[in-house]
């Protein structure tokens, strides 16, 4: 196996979270436990190779953000019996888990800052038991579009201060910080909206991007900004070299800033579920609809323009947020998302 498949990085991860986003309350499918998700990640198997770890949501009934230490020592008990490690972390910054938006008063941003410290402590903590090697915590601005579009300037203006905060507060706890990209949120919601805060913010060193294939797809087309589409109205994402050349843009763009990638699958289409608002449509990967060639597009995040491997990115997360239960209860599923990760390792990966 080791002469077949010579590549250790990037380190190949599963989410956790698709059995928390979108799931619990009212008119939704019930949550799936952390528990039965460890162990759907733990059980895939291709080739002989498993996954790494998982990424987790630091919500209930997965993971409070008030653990304490001692939980925190069971968490990562739970996780390395399985024979995984944890990776990136999401702090719960919105308000329905108890943060408040990037863009708000002083109420919000305070809930907001609060969330983020809470979440860098226990990163900090997970790493110190020995059981997270890396040092990402997730953020978003928590804020819709259709809000921050109420005073643009403004709000932009207002997030990157509560980012540059965020950002001293990763520094004491030894983290960096990810914003991913969503059309779900404001200020973040196209691409050229997610680069100009990055820049406002300008803290290269703590905050960075975190690019999820399904979500980044939609960037080309413009959804909640029509005028930053990269790709003309109606475009046909069947046509291969056109999707190629608006994700060769996209991606020289925000790929600098890059530290944390999400490998999925997209239809061109959006999906929300529960109290989620609608993103980025994730599909599994061989889903006949699928307009992103796995292995193929992963590269753009993975190598450089000049199409050298970064190694800039040490594992990457498979993220099946908002699935059916009935699709993540199946083992099939892991093993054929875990396969898609494989070759996406074969194709941009390094030996150590």
């Amino acid at each position: 196996m080791a002469a077949k498949r010579p590549n250790a990085f990037p380190k190949l991860h599963n989410a956790a979270w698709p059995g928390v986003v979108g799931k619990g309350s009212p008119g939704a499918e019930p949550f799936i436990d952390l528990d039965t998700m460890l162990d759907l990640t733990a059980a895939a198997e291709v080739d002989g190779l498993k996954f790494d770890g998982v990424d987790l949501f630091l919500f209930e009934p997965h993971v409070s953000i008030d653990s304490t230490d001692a939980d925190l020592a069971r968490l990562a008990d739970k996780v390395r019996t399985r024979g995984l490690v944890i990776g990136s972390v999401v702090a719960p910054v919105w308000p329905p888990t108890g943060g408040g938006s990037a863009a708000g008063g002083e109420a919000d941003r305070k809930k907001f800052l609060a969330q983020v410290r809470k979440g860098c402590r226990i990163a900090r903590k997970l790493r110190e038991l020995g059981a997270r090697p890396y040092d990402i915590v997730r953020i978003d601005s928590a804020v819709g579009p259709a809000e921050w579009a109420a005073d643009p300037q403004g709000n932009t203006r207002r997030i990157a201060e509560t980012f540059r905060e965020s950002c001293r507060i990763a520094e004491d706890h030894g983290e960096r910080l990810a914003a991913e990209g969503e059309i779900c949120w404001g200020g973040m919601h196209s691409w050229k909206k997610m680069l100009a805060l990055l820049e406002m913010v300008n803290q290269p060193k703590t905050l960075g991007f975190q690019a999820d294939m399904a979500h980044t797809m939609l960037y080309l087309m413009g959804y909640n900004a029509p005028e930053d589409a990269i790709l003309p109205a109606g475009a046909d994402l069947k046509d291969k070299a056109a999707l190629d050349e608006g994700l060769r843009k996209l991606t020289a763009a925000l790929r600098p800033w890059t530290i944390d990638l999400h490998i999925a699958q997209n239809d061109g289409t959006v999906h929300g579920s529960g109290s989620h608002d609608k993103t980025g449509r994730h599909c599994l990967p061989n889903d006949p609809n699928g307009k992103l060639d796995i292995p193929r597009h992963a590269g753009f995040w993975l190598r450089d323009e000049k199409g050298k491997v970064t190694r800039r990115i040490r594992h990457v997360c498979w993220d099946g947020c908002m699935f059916p239960n009935a699709v993540m209860m199946k083992p099939q599923t892991w093993n054929d998302i875990l396969a898609a990760c494989i070759a996406v390792r074969d194709a941009h990966g390094w030996s150590k």
